[in-house]
């Protein structure tokens, strides 16, 4: 009877200790699962801003290198093998160049040169009365000879300074004059003037006796 009375109870508690296991399960399941719980996401850290990179010094270069650098850049760029024809015709396109370009230098040139003559004024001319174009030159010396007819031989006497030196120069030259009437006589002196050529050594002719010998 004992048994009988026993067995019913198990029988009866069973299926609530069943039960009372199936929610502790499940409710340590739900408490130990947390894959399935929506956590918001953390947004990453913002990345440290990188170091600005160092800026390149600038190339040097030496001398020889930049002209080398520019000519090189100047050169024109390598063409074929040219016919006699193009070679001829690139070589008077130059030259037509080159004309061109001294027509307008000399054109310059003379353009300048007019505008500086109209500005400047009229120079007094350097050189001695007697000296220039269409006049004839006039000296004065002594006569030494008078042998000949219609001619007397006169020594002009030149005194200057060095230009450099300074040394007093003395110089002397003799002229072969013509004299048409014989007035002037040995020891005279006389002023003379160029004129055309009368001999093979006369050049000069005699204009007026300044001075008689005593």
């Amino acid at each position: 009877m004992a048994d009988e009375d026993t067995t019913p109870e198990t029988e009866e508690k069973a299926p609530d200790s069943i039960q009372e296991e199936v929610q502790t399960a499940a409710s340590e399941e739900g408490a130990g699962d947390t894959s399935t719980v929506d956590t918001p996401e953390e947004a990453p850290a913002p990345a440290a801003a990188a170091p600005a990179a160092p800026a390149e010094p600038p190339e040097v270069l030496e001398p020889k290198e930049r002209r080398a650098r520019r000519r090189a850049a100047k050169k024109p760029a390598a063409r074929g093998p040219l016919t006699p024809e193009q070679r001829d015709e690139e070589r008077r396109a130059r030259r037509a160049q080159k004309a061109k370009l001294r027509r307008a230098y000399r054109l310059r040139e003379r353009t300048k040169a007019a505008e500086k003559r109209a500005a400047e004024p009229t120079p007094e001319p350097q050189h001695a009365p007697e000296h220039g174009p269409g006049r004839a030159k006039v000296r004065q010396g002594i006569v030494v000879s008078d042998k000949a007819d219609k001619t007397i031989v006169v020594r002009v006497d030149v005194t200057r300074r060095h230009r450099r030196y300074g040394k007093i120069m003395r110089t002397s030259t003799k002229l072969h004059v013509h004299d048409e009437r014989n007035d002037a006589g040995a020891g005279d002196t006389v002023r003379v003037v160029e004129c055309r050529p009368m001999s093979r050594t006369k050049r000069w002719r005699l204009t007026d006796v300044l001075e008689k010998a005593k």
